[in-house]
């Protein structure tokens, strides 16, 4: 997996919205309102990262943080990152973006003191299961019925460097 250098990697602002929005409908069959997408900016903006070839918008990443019972053997209350939503328009696949949204958020997430990492990916979505392992992350559980049509997913989570 090479990423083609053509890539950036930024913070979503307020006048990539329409570009998010098109990805999120032609990619996910899970889609979000205009007040949801502004939301999560304006919380956790460090955590929304656009990927961009030639000004265009070809995928993004985003995520918030939330409190909650680890994952891992960690004793407590702990504060999580939790990927929402990511995804790369298809004829942009398969060229490391996917991976280095991924790596950028949970980057960012150390930097609202959360502990780990989280994220629900469909059981049939085997290319990013895959892509999650690479980042080190395990399958903690199977939620049943998950999605909208039924489909079982994997519930994946890490643990984040400690600053």
């Amino acid at each position: 997996m090479v990423l083609e250098l053509n890539y950036k990697f930024r913070r979503f602002n307020p006048s990539d919205l329409e570009g998010v929005i098109r990805i999120n409908r032609e990619c996910l069959p899970e889609n979000y309102t205009t007040f949801f997408f502004m939301n999560l900016y304006k919380r956790y903006p460090e955590t929304f990262i656009v990927a961009e070839v030639d000004k265009e918008i070809v995928g993004y990443i985003m995520c918030r943080i939330e409190t909650g019972i680890p994952s891992f053997k960690l004793l407590g209350i702990t504060r999580k990152g939790h990927v929402i939503s990511i995804a790369v328009l298809h004829r942009h696949q398969q060229k490391g973006i996917g991976y280095a949204l991924m790596r950028e958020a949970t980057q960012a997430m150390v930097n609202y003191n959360a502990k780990e990492c989280y994220l629900e990916v469909r059981e049939s979505n085997l290319p990013a299961v895959e892509l999650y392992k690479k980042l080190g992350f395990e399958i903690s559980r199977t939620i049943k019925n998950y999605y909208a049509d039924g489909e079982n997913a994997y519930l994946m989570a890490k643990q984040l460097p400690i600053l």
